[in-house]
């Protein structure tokens, strides 16, 4: 609990906590408040008794009128939060830019690199004494030519450049994603108000604005935005899920429980409260703050916090009842740890780094024993020198200039523009998906989401409209399928109607004007009551008259909502002394308590027990099956003279006449049934997880197409969920949740916890080939552990409460499904991106590691020069991975099956294209190599004397690998052996510019980069063959598409996903945190990271650009060896920073495993 975010007190500057300690005037501090919200029920009252006489006296203490309210004085408001606080929990702070981009250097490969630079750049200002030193043997072996040593500083500057672009990139991408998020937030907050009374009159305020010492009104409906102490209430009953996880309605009243909850929901009735707490103070905002929303302060604060902090967090449990004290431990366990960074991604690039860098090892390993050997045998052996001590420099320069040479093959070896690919790749997807309804939180949601296999979705704002409607009635003795024409209908019951649905629905319930024209009008308040004031609307009529005749005041009683009763009841006086009871609610009940039914000229008609079976039968019962909720409307006439005992409720709702039955419906969102059958066809299966009957929710699943005719599946309630799960115990057993859900498709009735049990229960199966990878939607407070659990979370932005927003992934700004399945298709998007540039990238590799490698070995010099290289490798690293990343997504990303955990990044037939393409390519580069002189008339560049200018031979060897590269770019563009390279190539500007952008940066290299790029100038003719044979590349693309990928069963994948095996030994050791296999390999070196978009970068610059530093062989070893070895690690504790500094990384040659943890 030490790691707790700080408590709130931490929350004041040290001035203002000294004022806090005394009460600033008012009689009441804010610890005794805050301890007095801590309590519940007779404790409460006991203690306000104890301490304020009563709940008046506290209003006394706080100086404020429990009927006036405060006064409009705007420094008692200032006095008052000062001293108590404002009612708004601070966001963290968000990072500044710089903070960013410091974050973004600690990467330990970017460190590396670094290093790696600063060390090449001293080496290229340093020239060792004793290199004219003729005893020491000759020096044409391979030596650097003037013009590679005059620019040998471009080199280290290149590499420092290629990190600046990294944390720019990372950094800034972070920075806008955070400023988008509070914008939304900010614009959410803005939005909300409550109502206060204030100089006796009725106010509606920002929340923000709320004081301690306001008196709030608070109703059927409302979330209540601070805490207080209950001064007047009617009939009132709290829903305190969100906060105890408790679903039982808890009744408020001054005599037995006063206490009022920031967060909670108010079920029924109205009443006033005195505010006594708000912002952080508030028992939302304690849990905030333990989450650590509130703002978090600075490390070394948190250091010294810490002790104190264990015990303030005891202190600071809000909650009393042991299944939320439980919820609570369970959130400060989540707060402690950081986000499960699930990323199906990140493992299969972890896992390709490894074997990229082992192969890449290999290969420089040879070349410098190559090269060592063929040295000292040709010095020592073969011309028979001895070891002078004097030449000791200038064969350690040879040396350093092999392991160069080594470290040359290495740095072309691993792709370093991966991790800025995936970062581009992510952002660019974050960006458009935000015009897609999609706010992204964490940014690997993007790219899990396209592996989703499983999503578990809401029912009611999510798959409906959240517009309840009346669409069937039975009035008269007609069942209407539609709104009746009002013609149809006597007078009396159409007066009748208009009265009972007006009166007897709380007024706060509204029908508004559209704020758009041509929009829906606005329906503000209780859903139901909302469909039967469109119902009067409906039949031309208009409601608000009868409300203005008969105001809230002149209601004689009211018996509210409640879900025991299942109705609500209004009594109103008649003007001959009588009493008029209107009642509405669920039919089966009301239906019940009816003795007579108006028929169709609008008479009494008596209503017996047959009728009403049969009106069940013929009514009701079909309503249902259309997936309706039916409500009845009926009244009671009581004569004057004696009154009736309205306390006894039942004999007051009894003897009804029934007006009419209503079928109420959500409509299913009409975009709906099309997003699911594209998900199904996608492979996603979509379950319902609702709390409405089960009637109605199979109904909306069968119009959304969740469920179909003729399949097998299942439809359960919570309870039978429930007690198929559990074992004699009580206990969830795994197996027996085997058995139920690959079949689920709707659960009704279901509480919270059973959607995550319903979540984990899936994650967790072992059933199947494949891990499934769920996606959950939830806008309710309660829905938070569900939506942390799930691999994606999706939170409603509209109808979402603010836990509920922390607790996810995504954000859909329009509630809407179909933008779940825009997710998809961005997600699968990135993956393919990233396979995209993995193919592109990987042939490059291939062809420059053969081809320093071969001429190393052959000519004892690479036909591609270091600072040629360094622009194939980085430049075009980076315009690729700009080019292939932005391309857009298309709808035929859904018509195939998510790829899964285990399926290999590189896919047959791109390690098919890779190789194909790497043979035509070395092909032309050889026959340059050793025949481009004879075929250009051109002198040969092989073997060139010391300080010889660069030649044309070499230059167009150059030329062409580059213009072969730009030619492979189009064909990367598709991954799946199309054949069509070009299509939807103009719909991406992005690729087309860069290919003409690096196009014209190589004419500008190759005719004026002279000495620095080792370049001559080419003349037309061979500017035309080089470009013929880059052209070539294409024809090859379609003769390596002919040839059927099953017939090549030699070729292996790579890049697979982490296998069952190790997930299995590995979540056993780690059950706790939760750390799938890529993080755990990913961990080592990345826990600074913020949030999930820096994590990506690390990946793939495993052992980066070394460029070709002496003294980093020892860290390229340990680099490597410590990767290799991620594969046993199996256990590590809580994340420690892992900081790689200069000094270990030399000295980490002999100890693979030398990290300094601080």
């Amino acid at each position: 609990m030490g790691d707790m975010a700080n408590s709130s007190v931490d929350f004041y500057p040290k001035n203002q906590r000294r004022e806090l300690n005394h009460a600033g005037g008012f009689g009441c501090t804010l610890a005794e408040l805050r301890s007095l919200m801590e309590l519940r029920g007779a404790e409460a009252i006991q203690k306000v008794q104890e301490t304020y006489s009563d709940v008046n006296g506290l209003c006394r203490r706080l100086k404020t009128s429990p009927t006036e309210g405060l006064s409009d004085n705007t420094a008692d408001l200032e006095k008052r939060r000062q001293i108590y606080g404002q009612n708004f929990i601070p966001p963290k702070k968000p990072k500044t830019f710089m903070q960013l981009v410091w974050e973004a250097l600690q990467d330990v490969t970017l460190i590396i690199l670094e290093i790696a630079a600063i060390i090449s750049l001293g080496l290229s200002f340093y020239s060792p004494p004793g290199e004219e030193s003729e005893a020491c043997g000759n020096l044409s072996g391979g030596a650097e030519d003037e013009g590679e040593s005059e620019a040998g500083w471009i080199e280290g500057a290149a590499i420092l450049l290629s990190v600046i672009c990294v944390v720019l990139v990372t950094a800034f991408n972070d920075w806008s994603k955070e400023k988008q998020f509070r914008g939304l937030q900010s614009r959410i907050e803005q939005e909300q108000k409550f109502a206060v009374i204030r100089n006796g009159q009725q106010v509606q305020i920002p929340v923000a604005e709320l004081v301690v010492g306001d008196i709030a009104q608070i109703k059927y409906g409302d979330l209540l935005p601070a805490d207080g102490v209950l001064i007047q209430g009617n009939d009132l009953k709290i829903d305190e899920s969100s906060l105890t996880g408790e679903s039982d309605h808890v009744r408020k009243s001054v005599e037995k429980d006063p206490m009022l909850l920031s967060g909670t929901h108010v079920m029924e009735g109205s009443g006033r409260m005195v505010i006594t707490a708000v912002g952080v103070n508030s028992q939302t905002g304690i849990i905030f703050t333990l989450l650590g929303a509130g703002g978090e302060e600075e490390e070394k604060k948190d250091k010294k916090a810490k002790k104190q902090d264990g015990a303030v967090a005891m202190e600071m449990q809000p909650l009393k009842s042991a299944e939320g004290g439980e919820m609570e431990e369970r959130e400060k366990k989540k707060a402690s740890v950081p986000k499960k960074e699930k990323s199906v991604l990140q493992g299969k690039l972890t896992k390709l780094a490894v074997q990229i860098g082992k192969a890449g090892l290999v290969m420089s390993a040879i070349t410098v024993i190559i090269l060592v050997l063929y040295f000292v045998i040709e010095t020592f052996v073969i011309d028979g020198k001895t070891w002078l001590a004097e030449c000791t420099p200038v064969y350690v320069q040879y040396f350093v200039k092999f392991f160069i040479i080594g470290v040359t093959v290495l740095v072309v070896a691993v792709p370093e523009g991966l991790p800025l690919a995936v970062t581009i790749s992510l952002a660019y997807s974050v960006k458009k998906m935000m015009k897609d309804n999609n706010l992204v939180r964490h940014l690997d949601a993007c790219e899990t989401m396209g592996n989703a296999t499983a999503i578990c979705s809401d029912k009611t704002g999510t798959l409906t409209t959240n517009r309840m409607t009346v669409v069937q009635s039975y009035l008269g003795d007609t069942h209407y399928k539609e709104t009746p024409d009002p013609s149809n209908l006597t007078p009396k019951t159409l007066d009748l109607l208009v009265h009972a649905i007006a009166i007897n629905s709380a007024y706060t319930t509204k029908i508004l004007p559209p704020e758009k024209e041509g929009g829906l009008p606005r329906q503000v308040g209780n859903k139901t009551e909302c469909a039967l004031l469109g119902f009067v609307v409906g039949l031309r009529r208009d409601y608000q008259p009868v409300r203005e005749q008969i105001p809230e005041e002149k209601l004689y009683k009211v018996y509210t909502f409640n879900s025991v009763r299942k109705s609500m009841s209004t009594v109103i006086c008649m003007p001959d002394g009588g009493y008029r009871l209107f009642s509405k609610g669920a039919s089966e009940i009301i239906l019940k308590k009816c003795t007579n039914i108006l028929n169709s000229n609008g008479e009494l008609r008596a209503f017996r027990p047959r009728d009403r079976d049969e009106m069940i039968k013929k009514v009701i019962e079909p309503m249902a099956c259309d997936g309706l909720r039916t409500i009845c409307i009926a009244y009671r006439d009581f004569p004057a003279g004696k009154e009736p005992d309205w306390e006894n409720e039942n004999d007051i709702v009894i003897d009804l006449t029934c007006i009419t039955v209503v079928g109420i419906e959500d409509p299913v969102r009409p975009e709906v049934p099309e997003a699911i059958r594209k998900c199904q066809r996608a492979g996603i299966t979509v379950r319902m997880v609702t709390g409405d009957n089960i009637n109605t929710a199979r109904a909306i699943a069968a119009k959304c197409g969740i469920i179909q005719p003729g399949e097998d599946f299942l439809c359960l309630e919570g309870k039978e969920f429930n007690r198929r799960i559990r074992n004699e115990k009580g206990e969830i057993e795994q197996e027996r949740l085997d058995k139920i859900w690959p079949k689920l498709r709707v659960l009704a009735r279901s509480s919270p916890t059973d959607k995550h049990t319903l979540v984990k229960g899936i994650i967790d199966s072992t059933i199947g080939d494949q891990r499934q990878v769920v996606a959950v939607t939830g806008d309710g407070t309660n829905d938070g552990p569900a939506l942390k659990k799930a691999d994606v979370g999706f939170a409603m932005g509209i109808a979402g409460t603010d836990v509920a927003k922390e607790a996810s992934d995504i954000i859909l700004t329009d509630d809407n499904f179909s933008s779940i399945v825009k997710a998809v298709m961005w997600g699968r998007n990135v993956y393919d991106s990233i396979s995209k540039f993995l193919q592109f990238q990987l042939t490059v590799n291939v062809v420059a590691v053969i081809v320093a490698f071969t001429g190393a070995c052959i000519t004892q010099d690479s036909p591609l020069k270091a600072v040629q290289m360094l622009w194939v490798n980085l430049i075009m690293d980076t315009f690729a991975s700009l080019a292939l990343a932005t391309e857009p997504p298309t709808e035929a990303l859904l018509m195939r099956k998510p790829y899964g955990r285990n399926k290999p990044l590189i896919s047959r037939t791109m390690m098919k294209n890779i190789l194909g393409h790497a043979v035509y390519q070395l092909i032309i580069i050889f026959t340059l190599l050793f025949a481009g002189e004879v075929f250009f008339d051109i002198d040969s560049g092989r073997n060139a004397p010391l300080h010889s200018p660069p030649s044309e031979h070499y230059t167009i060897i150059f030329n062409t690998f580059v213009m072969m590269q730009l030619f492979n770019e189009i064909n990367a563009r598709k991954i799946h052996g199309e054949r069509n390279v070009f299509d939807g190539i103009f719909g991406n500007p992005i690729f087309c510019s860069i290919v003409l952008g690096t196009f014209g940066i190589q004419i500008v290299i190759v005719q004026f980069g002279g000495k620095p790029f080792s370049c001559s100038p080419l003349n037309a003719q061979q500017w035309l063959w080089c470009l013929f044979v880059g052209f070539g590349e294409l024809v090859w693309g379609q003769v390596i598409a002919t040839i059927p990928t099953s017939h090549l069963k030699c070729l292996k994948e790579a890049g697979h996903g982490p296998g069952k095996d190790e997930i299995t030994d590995e979540e056993l050791a780690e059950d706790e945190e939760e750390i799938d296999h890529a993080e755990r390999e990913l961990r080592r070196g990345q826990i600074l990271w913020f949030r999930g978009l820096n994590r990506i970068q690390t990946q793939m610059e495993v052992v980066s650009t070394f460029k070709r530093s002496g003294s980093f062989q020892g860290a390229v070893r340990r680099r490597s060896s410590v990767l290799s070895q991620l594969h046993d690690v199996t256990n590590i504790s809580t994340p420690t920073h892992v900081i790689l500094s200069a000094a270990n990384a030399s000295a980490g040659a002999g100890n693979p495993r030398s990290e300094s943890v601080p």
